[in-house]
């Protein structure tokens, strides 16, 4: 609920949370924006890997496939990349408290860039086993390299499909990217394996790897590319400042606009602080009302801050240094 400015000062803030007047304007008018619930996906995910991961390593000794043991260590990592990504989403729902006053949504935006750091490590083993296949050649036993890793394009993908709807959500995306790869790393596999069934070539084994890491690693740098971004605070990809300028500019009464920060809460919140300088006319909580809901609206701003300013204080021009 709005609560009425004061009218004794020049700077006046809205807060959607409380009834204290303290100059402001902090609108949260839709309180659904928390992360989607992906728990059971998680479960499911985590369970499915497991099991698959002992299954393939003991294929891997018993047939003597490399391949095998090497996918199963990758998909060990994405198995601790899943338990990795649910925590953070728990803690991501928990109330502020104590010295943590945003709560831990931003545990989020380490888990995406901690998964992005544990599919590079994954990548640095596959190459470091394919380029071992390369200058030694083994053969495999290609018809068990061929069915273990069929199921485990059956287990991948149908994870995968778990977080397909999250992919707004760049700590989901990166659960998504590693079953994604996981499912393309077990295609290759099983290509692999019939080729060397037709050919009897076996360095088509680590060919085929090298096509796939190339594959995982343009979606590693994507996913670490976007994490480090939002770790530094930077505004979200989807909104352009000079935007958000311009329509907190062209409001009723707005003079000027400075101060203006956006940033990334976690990986579905965006919070935002400006001051407007208003000569002409009082703030009213209607018109902070009606500037958080258009910045909800049309820019996906969940938690905007607005301090309205007089211009009558030589701090209230706009100006890039803090007052």
């Amino acid at each position: 609920m709005a609560h009425a400015p004061s009218n004794t000062g020049a700077h006046h803030h809205h807060h959607g949370h409380d009834h204290h007047d303290h100059g402001h304007g902090h609108g949260h008018a839709h309180h659904h924006h928390a992360p989607a619930d992906f728990g059971r996906a998680f479960l499911i995910g985590i369970a499915l890997n497991t099991g698959f991961v002992i299954i393939e390593a003991v294929a891997g000794f018993l047939y003597g496939s490399m391949a095998l043991v090497a996918d199963a260590g990758h998909n060990l990592s994405d198995v601790l990349a899943l338990a990795l990504a649910w925590i953070a989403s728990i803690a991501a729902k928990r109330p502020a408290s104590g010295r943590f006053t945003y709560g831990y949504k931003s545990s989020t935006i380490l888990a995406a860039l901690a998964n992005a750091l544990l599919l590079a490590i994954a990548i640095g083993a596959i190459l470091f086993e394919t380029l071992h296949r390369l200058t030694e050649p083994q053969a495999p036993h290609a018809p068990a390299m061929m069915v273990v890793a069929g199921i485990g394009i059956a287990i991948n993908a149908l994870t995968a499909m778990l977080f397909v709807r999250g992919q707004s959500d760049l700590n989901i995306r990166g659960a998504y990217l590693h079953m994604a790869a996981d499912a393309l790393v077990s295609v290759g596999v099983v290509l692999a394996g019939l080729a060397i069934l037709l050919t009897g070539f076996v360095w088509i084994d680590a060919a085929v790897s090298l096509v796939i890491l190339a594959v995982i690693g343009w979606g590693t740098w994507g996913l670490a590319r976007d994490s480090v971004a939002m770790g530094l605070n930077a505004a979200p990809p989807g909104i352009e400042l000079a935007e958000v300028r311009a329509h907190l500019a062209a409001l009723e009464g707005v003079a000027a606009v400075h101060d203006l920060h956006v940033w990334p809460m976690s990986t579905t919140e965006t919070a935002l602080t400006a001051h407007l300088v208003m000569p002409q006319r009082p703030a009213s909580d209607a018109f902070l009302h009606t500037v958080t809901e258009g910045l909800r609206a049309r820019f996906g701003v969940h938690h905007a801050t607005i301090q309205i300013e007089s211009g009558e204080h030589p701090c209230d021009a706009p100006c890039e240094a803090p007052c």
